[in-house]
Parts: C-alpha cells; structure tokens; sequence
C-alpha cells in the first residue's frame, strides 16, 4: 500500500471515529427536543397540576376530570416540542366527557430535571400514580402514546393494570430505528437511550390499538407492523394509507369508538 493511501486510509478512520463520537456523545439532543413556552392549556375544565417524581423532580401537568361511568386518557407526547402542540389532538380524544392526564416529561416546560429513558418511565410512574389517587380505576384508564411516548406508554402498561392502550407511530425500539438511520455506525454499542418495546410489550395484557402511517419517514411503517405481531390478543392495528408521521389525527373516530367498545365491556 502507498504511503498516499495509508494516508488517506488514516485520515478516513480519524473522520468516521470523529463523527461517530459526535453522534454519542449529542445524542440525546437527537431523542429529545424540548421546546415552545408553557402556557396555560386551551382546553375546557383543564386544571394544571405539579406532579413529584420518585427522584425528586416536578412535572406540569394537564387533567380533566372525567364525566361519571367515562375513562381517562393518560397521554404521553412525542420527543419534540411540548404539550401545546397536542391541543387540538387531546381536545378530541376527550371530547364525549373522558378525562384527562397529559404529562410534560423532565426537561421539557414547565417540569424540571434532564430528560432520559429510565427519567421519563419515572414521569410516567408519577402519572400514573396521581391518576389513581384522584379516584379513577386502573380499568378505567387509557394510555396513549405517541411516537417517543408510545415508549413510554407500552413500558407502564407493561408494569401497572390499565384498561386499554392506544399507540400512534410505534417503535419495536428506539434503538431499531436509530440503527437504521445510522446503519454506518454501531450505535448498540453506545445508545443511552434505546426505549426496548419489543421486550415490553408481551407483558401488556390490556386490548391494544396501533395506528401507523404507511408513508411515515420517522418511524417507518414496518416497526410499528413489527410491535404489533410480537403483543397480545386483544390487539387491532390500523394502517393508514398514504399518511406520514403521527396518523392518529386522520382516525379519530376509528380510535375513539375502539375505546368507546372496550371501555363498555
């Protein structure tokens, strides 16, 4: 080999270790991105509450109490922005008298502390904790996550009795779909956060409801298939044709008379 090519070898593994170093170490920045101000929620009978972690964090959060015999949706976001972004969403999958708990994780406005996968399992612990205490039934719970929060969503499922769980653009793992952006780097051997719903979705025993795009560019439509197969019966998947990231909006009627059903039996 010339030394021209020695040379050039070199400075090609210096690149790729650089980037890839690059890519470890800013990572999280990539899996989670807080952002926009907190604001006071637009939605009727919406009060603001401050939830306490384990680990002593303070989360905000929304909740609507939920009309007599009607359930509560307990709904976890997506990495980017804030509870804001979700308001039209939340307003509808209440609408009909369902309550509410919208939790803001660490790191994002309005709670404290520095977002991570085993920081918001704790967000969601809390959650799920402070929805019981005001009185609803574990049957009479919801989850719903999208996108990151599907993560989120299956992960408490997985641990606590819930009466239903509805995903929207779903991930076998975090990891999965990292490996596939970065297939050039070995991104197993340094991700923080890999968010395994593969492993924790066969310990879900409430009915699911999976909704997913078929031209999503985030999370492609194979991963959310791919949950799907591996979780238990009773389970519907809902591919929506054509439709990119975060699909649930064009089916809400679809998602809303799923829980009306299951919520009847």
């Amino acid at each position: 080999m010339s030394k021209l090519l020695i040379i050039l070898a070199a400075l090609a593994a210096t690149l790729y270790l650089a980037a890839f170093a690059a890519l470890a170490f800013a990572q999280r920045s990539f899996v989670f991105q807080p952002g926009g101000e907190v604001v006071t929620p637009a939605i009727a009978g919406a009060q603001v509450l401050h939830l306490d972690t384990e680990d002593g964090q303070k989360l905000l959060a929304w909740y609507v109490a939920p009309a007599p015999n009607k359930p509560l949706i307990l709904y976890f976001h997506g990495n980017g922005g804030n509870l804001t972004i979700q308001t039209e969403l939340l307003r509808a999958l209440i609408a009909g008298g369902s309550g509410l708990m919208a939790v803001e994780y660490r790191g994002y406005p309005g709670s404290t502390g520095s977002p991570s996968e085993q920081g918001l399992l704790i967000d969601a612990e809390a959650a799920y904790a402070k929805v019981l205490a005001l009185g609803v039934p574990a049957e009479r719970i919801v989850v719903v996550g999208q996108s990151l929060g599907s993560g989120v969503a299956v992960a408490l499922a997985a641990r606590h009795k819930v009466g239903a769980v509805v995903l929207d653009s779903p991930f076998t793992s975090a990891l999965a779909v990292a490996s596939r952006l970065y297939g050039m780097f070995p991104v197993r051997w340094v991700m923080l956060d890999p968010f395994h719903s593969d492993e924790r979705i066969g310990r879900v025993q409430a009915p699911l409801f999976i909704v997913h795009g078929t031209a999503d560019p985030v999370i492609p439509f194979q991963f959310g298939k791919a949950l799907f197969e591996l979780a238990n019966q009773p389970k519907t998947f809902l591919p929506v044709e054509g439709a990119g990231h975060l699909s649930i909006y064009y089916v809400l009627p679809q998602v809303r008379a799923w829980i009306d059903g299951v919520m009847r039996h």
